[in-house]
């Protein structure tokens, strides 16, 4: 077949999945500005492919863990460990930087009467006590709910006690495996088409006149993403492999931070990050454990919005804030952090948590969740990219420092 006779669509089928969804992306902007009544009916396309993802996340999770370690062999080496340590010093770090940031270029908030109904926690405690009750939940209701903590711990559990199970059960469970593999592939291929409808009707309802007013205060915060993701992270990275950290830093940016952004959900973004890590040549002990675990308990990101956007109330109500109480919030934040859900907008529900630190009263702590939601459509897009994009760069790097390690001493 000459190159001249080969279809547009045929072209298009060649391309990358990125360049597919750059192309997804810069059609869905401009749909909206030339016909923004079209492209706010395009938001069903993009609500089918997030709850597609949403919907097959679950249980790829659960079968996924479960077979793995069903069919670990004894003795194989899986780094959880390293990339635990990995995640929760990425979040700390990132709670500083965002103190760092605040106190060099402090936000102001106009602070008034929102109705927002939403159920912040009470403490720290409370946030650790619905984590442990996530990981002792109903394992048909954590599958239906979404609650990966709880799937994580009924998969590892039955994984364990399926390994002493016979040889042809183990087989079928791994057949299912790659059997809800196929699904995800699937679903995944048409990340394009979905990221259009979101880019599109997302523009064409909200526009970026709302964000305007807020522009100094998303600035600051999508300024200490960006050094979090380019700078500390990569800072990370090579302190763990010793080499150049960028080649995997954009890898990671571009082919799983991308769709993040626009799915706006780290839950979602599990089967695009599990793709991933499978395409890096990860070990699938490994990551089919860490990255749901990410979704969970690394958050950057959120550890980011939290600390910002309590800090632009401390500001704004003349608070004054000295180094040991600002190092408890990086402490605080990055706990609170790995407590958030989820979901678009988790992250906003634990910042009266945050408050609490220097006396704001819920009815303030509120309004500055308000003005989180205001701000969500630029702020948790770029959370959710950083959140999800680190969980494989976190992953590979111990995975390939650790066996880089074992390859010097053999």
């Amino acid at each position: 077949m000459t190159a001249s006779s080969v279809t547009p669509m045929q072209r298009l089928k060649r391309t990358s999945l990125v360049t597919q969804i750059v192309i997804g992306l810069i059609t869905g902007i401009v749909l909206a500005w030339l016909a923004p009544d079209v492209a706010k009916s395009t938001e069903f396309i993009g609500k089918v492919f997030v709850s597609a993802l949403k919907a097959v996340a679950p249980i790829l999770v659960f079968v996924l863990v479960m077979a793995s370690i069903a069919n670990h062999k004894h003795g194989q080496e899986t780094h959880i460990r390293p990339i635990l340590f990995l995640y929760l010093l990425g979040t700390f770090a990132a709670a500083v930087v965002a103190v760092v940031a605040s106190t060099l270029f402090p936000s102001s908030l106009v602070l008034t009467t929102h109705d927002v109904a939403v159920t912040a926690p009470g403490g720290i405690g409370e946030v650790l006590q619905g984590l442990l009750l996530s990981v002792v939940d109903n394992p048909v209701r954590a599958l239906m709910n979404g609650n990966f903590i709880g799937i994580l711990a009924w998969a590892i559990g039955m994984g364990i006690a399926i390994r002493h199970a016979g040889q042809t059960t183990r087989t079928v469970l791994e057949d299912l495996s790659n059997g809800v593999t196929v699904i995800v592939r699937l679903v995944i291929r048409f990340a394009p088409l979905g990221i259009f409808g979101l880019v599109a009707s997302t523009l064409a309802t909200s526009g970026f006149g709302a964000l305007l007013g807020y522009l100094h205060l998303l600035t600051v915060l999508i300024g200490c993403m960006l050094f979090v993701a380019l700078v500390v992270n990569p800072l990370i990275v090579f302190w763990k492999l010793r080499r150049t950290p960028y080649p995997l830093v954009f890898t990671c940016l571009r082919e799983s931070g991308i769709t993040a952004f626009f799915t706006r959900s780290s839950a979602a973004n599990i089967p695009v990050n599990l793709e991933l890590s499978k395409r890096l040549g990860l070990h699938e002990d490994t990551y089919s454990v860490s990255i749901p675990l990410g979704a969970t308990i690394n958050m950057a990101g959120a550890a980011i919005t939290i600390t910002v956007l309590t800090l632009a109330a401390v500001h704004t109500l003349g608070i004054a804030v000295d180094i040991p109480t600002a190092v408890l919030l990086s402490v605080v934040a990055a706990i609170c952090a790995c407590g958030a859900s989820g979901v678009a907008g988790g992250s906003l529900l634990l910042i009266p948590l945050a408050c609490s630190l220097f006396g704001i009263p819920s009815e303030i702590a509120m309004q500055v969740v308000a003005v989180g939601f205001i701000i969500g459509v630029l702020q948790d897009s770029a959370e959710t990219a950083l959140n999800s994009s680190t969980d494989v760069l976190f992953t590979a790097a111990a995975c390939l420092g650790e066996e880089e390690k074992l390859a010097r001493t053999a």
